[in-house]
């Protein structure tokens, strides 16, 4: 016969028992969860060969002569906070209360270009069609262009997880004329996507990029001969097209581990009759108007002018200092980019192009806003409309 204490630490051993076996189930509940979710990543992403190349030999000897790095990373001409600070609670409660707000609810008005109209490059101006996002197919003076293709359904490394689009693309990748150049601003995965390159790297196309970035470009299968790979200030040219990659004031980086190992840009584009310039992902910077003054007055600028937000105002601008920045470099007409596509940020998703639109017609400046996959030729073009405000 056991005495009351006895039954008493006999029951509380049981109980002591019982909440263990509870607790290592709820952690043995955890570690399996977790390998499951690692197994999904392992099969959702294509073998890591998305992350890209590292930056060594040759590559590492520039980046390492580079006034724009600093102990193997790249960094802004301002000081530039990329804490991303912020109420981490309250933006995840406001990232779920507006979902809705940040796509399109309705189809977005996506137009297929006439093959037969790009079919004859145009030898003298500027001629483009936007087809989402900051992907932007571009004739200038004769050269075909064609400025940070993604064409994959997520701005990701992974293909069930990350940002979806909100609209298909305007034309396959295949159904393009062919292209004389593209143009990488930076390697983040809304603006450099792997599976375009390794399209486009057997019909020997040029890919101008950033400092570093070319590794990432023969990772996937492009001849080092058709790289031109340029520090910022740094200037080329193919065929009679000039190309320089200017400033811009962002970051960079495929994964966690390799953050600001390559450079990022915008871009000057110089034909003998038109100039094109093209902002990247940027936060605003004094470069804009030494741009300007050096290479402008341009005839269009793409600027970027969506995923802003004021825990990270260093490193995206919105639709008003687009505009400010297209003045800057002396643009005559401006194409803002970036917006409606993916959804990257906590805004609505058709409030950077509205602030776009109502500073430019404060400021008087010429804002082309097209369809994705409408043509434009700047040339003649003269019928910018609010299309979006139609999506139901």
């Amino acid at each position: 016969m056991s005495l009351p204490g006895e039954r008493a630490r006999t029951s509380s051993a049981r109980k002591k028992g019982r909440r263990l076996r509870r607790i290592l189930k709820f952690f043995g509940g955890v570690a399996v969860l977790a390998a499951a979710v690692g197994l999904v990543l392992f099969w959702a992403t294509d073998w890591g060969e998305s992350l890209g190349g590292k930056v060594e030999g040759a590559r590492l000897a520039r980046v390492e002569e580079s006034p724009n790095f600093a102990d193997g990373r790249a960094r802004n001409t301002l000081p530039t906070d990329l804490s991303l600070d912020g109420d981490a609670w309250g933006a995840t409660v406001e990232w779920v209360r507006g979902a809705k707000e940040r796509m399109p609810e309705g189809p977005v008005p996506v137009m297929q270009p006439d093959r037969d109209a790009l079919s004859s490059v145009k030898t003298s101006g500027v001629r483009f069609v936007w087809l989402g996002h900051s992907t932007v197919y571009l004739e200038i003076d004769g050269t075909r262009v064609l400025i940070d293709p993604v064409w994959s359904e997520r701005a990701s490394p992974f293909k069930i997880l990350g940002p979806k689009r909100a609209h298909q693309v305007p034309i396959d990748l295949e159904l393009l004329p062919a292209i004389d150049l593209v143009v990488i601003s930076h390697d983040h995965y809304d603006h450099l996507d792997m599976n375009v390159v390794r399209k486009l790297a057997p019909l020997g196309v040029i890919f101008a990029v950033p400092l570093g970035v070319g590794a990432h470009l023969e990772a996937w299968g492009v001849s080092p001969r058709k790289i031109i790979e340029l520090d910022w200030w740094e200037g080329s040219t193919v065929g009679s097209l000039a190309l320089i990659a200017t400033p811009a004031r962002h970051f960079s980086g495929r994964w966690v581990s390799d953050s600001n190992r390559t450079l990022w840009a915008s871009w000057t584009l110089m034909g003998p009759d038109s100039r094109v310039f093209y902002s990247g992902d940027t936060g605003w910077h004094d470069e804009f108007e030494k741009i300007g003054e050096k290479y402008g007055p341009f005839d269009l600028t793409i600027m970027k002018c969506g995923a802003y937000d004021d825990a990270w105002p260093d490193i995206h601008i919105d639709g008003i200092q687009a505009v400010e920045a297209n003045l800057a470099v002396k643009g005559r007409r401006m194409l803002p980019v970036h917006w409606l596509t993916f959804d990257l940020a906590l805004h609505p998703w058709a409030e950077p192009v509205e602030r776009v639109v109502e500073t430019a017609a404060d400021l008087g400046v010429d804002v082309v806003t097209p369809r994705p996959g409408e043509i434009v030729d700047l040339g003649s073009w003269s019928r910018s409309t609010r299309w979006w405000r139609e999506i139901r």
